[in-house]
């Protein structure tokens, strides 16, 4: 303990020197200085996070440095943040194409988390043929021929699904369940008023362990949180009884709410149980029987069926298809589990099949699988029971966008069958993993709804051109083929460079704001976007344009119903350079009413934010929060000033370095309208920003 005390010390002092001097001059002996404690980082705490921080400082220092570029881009391909890993894998391979022997797969693997198809097939052909090619070079990089195939596969697969999306409602569970560090693993009771879930938040925040496990993450707790006026109240830890000073997981609820399943390290992985004497009283956790729990191997993502005879599971123990398999055990006379089933090779594949949920009905079985047809990672599945031929059906892929390239896993189902949970990694998420709600068949409820219409109607004082142009083509039609729902809208957004006006080739992005699903583009041409869209209502979608070397650019915009008549909607987006002087409103950052608190709507701005930031490591800047001119000014003063340092905070956290900002307060003293209305007024001057320094 005392030479890890004595090694960070070391280590926060060589990089405070170390980011003193980066400020100063860039060089290639620096990012040497920062490679070499990246590697200890590693070599002592096997902290993947401070390791990535060192391997991002040595590619800014040396752009030239493939092994900066090489192991940065690696990094990031074992975080959450996985697409960010091509724009440094892309340029260590122009710079030694022959470094590593697998590095084209790697930037394969890169623009398929990032949902580049066609870029990640183009570069898994590339080191298929290298490998067609090789005559004996078998290293610990050489990934095999069949394993390129099947990635090759799940890109085709993914541009099928996302071509074809889902009718989903994705939303994030909001922060009462949700926090900045990782939150997984969600059940709810049937008539979904009681959630429990696992997370590795610190123990400001519930966690029964002060201390941090290998990883630099607070140990496992289990959590609970009751619904109250159809909205989940803040989480709590569910307590000493259940939750341990070390690792503790859920795993599943019986259906009636009264026992719950968790995961014990005991025997390599074992199923235990606690009952829920009364509110907060759990009884202390018993681990099944051996026809359950195996020797020497891992049992985990537990199911049981209405009537509390059936128990799905899954298992990596001997005899199966292959890695982990589904299996299931039901209950004896004597009410005790039996011996456990495969259930067959219809679900189970070569691959690693896990996360079950069977349906209160019995009849659909949920789970995952990186055997059958996939996007990448875990996509997740749904097979029908036949209890006529005792079959089970064809496993199903959800789609997208419930579906990623990434590990989509444990997803369970309300008793009506119309919600389901699930955690994952998106753009507007607050931590690492978070709990979403997924609304089958689209649109949440009316009180989202209302949400809606409070956040659309925000200028967004950043576009030159407020108004959207709106253009209605007639379509002629015959008798024959009179449309039902209206012809389709085009979208036709220009990216434009807000200083010379030209054209810019930038990622842009169109998602609804109801539905969280991103719209693809038709196509693009010289700056241009055309988005084909047909709703029977008028729908609120967030456009949004990112370029590296410019600073994002966020807009809300409405796109009218379809009509009988072709309409024809013009956007455009300038985005400018960050230099010095320049200043951006970050107009989606929400806070609640006099708190520096940040609501659910906020965190896709910020995550922006952070992109940002990352993208542009020599830039500095200033955050500055304002208010209108209800209440105290001396009131109005701190409460900006809190929220500007809330935002700093949030980047921060987030890894920016804590020297590239400042928060500022001004309080009420710089409105940009008058205060005089609140919708065009008082509304617009209560905002952040963010204004680029020297």
């Amino acid at each position: 303990m005392i030479y890890k005390i004595r090694f960070f010390f070391v280590l926060l002092l060589t990089v405070t020197i170390g980011s003193q001097l980066k400020a100063q001059e860039a060089n290639p002996d620096m990012a040497k200085e920062y490679l070499l404690i990246a590697e200890e980082i590693l070599k002592e705490t096997r902290v993947l996070t401070q390791a990535l921080d060192m391997y991002k400082l040595a590619a800014d220092a040396d752009p030239n440095s493939v092994e900066a570029n090489f192991k940065t881009g690696d990094t990031y391909l074992q975080t959450t943040e996985k697409a960010k890993a091509t724009q440094y894998l892309l340029r260590a391979y122009q710079l030694d194409s022959d470094y590593k022997f697998d590095m084209l797969y790697k930037i394969g693997q890169a623009y398929q988390y990032g949902y580049e198809f066609d870029n990640a097939i183009e570069y898994y052909n590339k080191y298929k043929q290298k490998l067609e090619s090789n005559t004996g070079y078998n290293g610990s990089d050489l990934k095999p021929m069949n394993e390129v195939v099947r990635r090759i596969d799940e890109c085709n697969t993914g541009k099928k699904l996302m071509a074809d999306p889902v009718n989903y409602s994705i939303k994030n569970a909001g922060t009462a369940i949700n926090s900045m560090a990782l939150d997984y693993a969600p059940v709810v009771n049937a008539d979904e008023t009681i959630m429990i879930f696992t997370s590795r938040r610190g123990p400001d925040q519930g966690n029964l362990n002060e201390n941090v496990f290998d990883d630099n993450f607070y140990y496992e707790d289990i959590f609970i949180s009751r619904k109250s006026g159809g909205e989940w109240q803040p989480a709590e830890n569910i307590g000493p009884v259940v939750n341990t000073k070390y690792h503790d997981s859920n795993f599943g609820f019986s259906p009636d709410g009264k026992t719950l399943y968790i995961y014990s390290d005991e025997g390599n992985g074992d199923i235990y149980f606690t009952n829920n004497l009364s509110e907060d009283t759990w009884s202390e956790p018993i681990a099944l029987s051996d026809n359950i729990n195996s020797s020497g191997y891992n049992e985990k993502s537990v199911s049981q069926t209405a009537d509390g005879n059936t128990l799905f599971f899954a298992s990596n123990r001997p005899g199966g298809f292959g890695g982990f398999d589904i299996y299931y055990s039901t209950k004896n006379k004597k009410g005790e589990w039996g011996p456990s089933k495969n259930i067959g090779n219809v679900i189970n594949t070569e691959g690693d099949e896990d996360g079950t949920f069977i349906t209160f009905d019995g009849k659909t079985l949920y789970f995952s699988s990186t055997g059958h047809n996939g996007m990448g990672g875990f996509d997740i599945f749904k097979s029908e029971y036949d209890s006529a031929s005792s079959q089970w059906s064809n496993p199903e892929n959800l789609g997208y966008p419930l579906n990623t390239p990434d590990d989509d896993i444990y997803f369970v189902m309300t008793k009506d069958g119309k919600t389901g949970y699930y955690a994952t990694v998106r753009e507007e998420g607050m931590g690492y993993n978070d709990i979403y709600r997924v609304k089958i068949g689209g649109a949440e409820d009316d009180s989202d709804k209302k949400l809606e219409s409070k956040t659309a109607n925000v200028d967004e004082g950043e576009e030159k051109e407020k108004e959207q142009i709106v253009e209605k083509v007639e379509v002629k039609e015959t008798p024959e083929e009179k449309p039902t729902t209206g012809a389709p809208v085009k979208l036709m957004v220009r990216v434009l460079d807000a200083g010379n006006g030209q054209p810019i080739d930038a990622n842009v992005k169109l998602k609804g704001q109801e539905d969280n699903i991103n719209v693809p583009a038709e196509s693009k041409d010289n700056g241009i976007y055309t988005y084909v869209i047909v709703r029977e209502e008028p729908t609120n979608f967030m456009l949004s344009a990112e370029k590296q070397g410019y600073i994002f650019a966020n807009k809300r915009i409405s796109i009218p119903a379809s009509t009988a008549e072709e309409q024809v909607v013009r956007q455009t987006l300038r985005l400018s350079k960050p230099e010095v002087g320049t200043s951006k409103t970050l107009r989606n950052i929400f806070f609640e009413f006099g708190k520096a608190t940040f609501t659910t709507e906020s965190y896709e701005e910020l995550n922006k934010m952070v992109s940002f930031m990352e993208a542009n490591p020599q830039v500095n800047v200033e955050i500055a929060g304002h208010t209108d001119n209800v209440g105290a000014a001396s009131f109005n003063k701190k409460l900006s000033q809190l929220r500007a340092n809330k935002v700093v905070d949030y980047l921060t956290d987030k890894g920016i370095d804590r020297r590239r900002l400042n928060a500022t307060g001004y309080g009420e003293e710089r409105p940009i309208v008058s205060n005089d209305d609140e919708v065009m007024g008082r509304e617009i001057n209560r905002r952040v920003e963010f204004i680029v320094k020297e």
